[in-house]
């Protein structure tokens, strides 16, 4: 398995919303209207920022308030990272916009 998939896998790690220009508004458009949303993971050398393709059944936005910038928000979804799919879980705090997330690489279906 590639290097950084293995790190990002192992335990949970630092991220901010990443993106050309982070803002409650632009993730919560990010989250509801695109289905895909950036997620920086800030540990690595000059940061990995991720394009997600959001999983919207197992996203939940309801405890987050995007019109004052508060609460959290549980982000899953899926992306290929160095040809590696993955699934990103990130917990996100509105008021900072930054919180902690996990890869997990997808398991292969084996097929006889």
């Amino acid at each position: 398995m590639n290097d950084l998939v293995q790190r990002l896998s192992k335990g949970t790690h630092p991220v901010i919303v990443g993106g050309p220009n982070p803002s409650v508004k632009e993730f919560k458009n990010q989250l509801t209207q695109n289905g895909y949303a950036f997620i920086k993971f800030t540990g690595t050398a000059g940061g990995t920022d991720l394009g997600l393709r959001i999983d919207p059944v197992n996203t939940k936005i309801e405890e987050g308030d995007f019109d004052n910038g508060t609460g959290k928000v549980h982000v899953e979804g899926t992306l290929k990272l160095n040809f590696i799919s993955v699934r990103c879980i990130a917990n996100i705090d509105l008021e900072v916009l930054s919180g902690t997330a996990q890869l997990f690489a997808e398991k292969k279906e084996i097929t006889s």
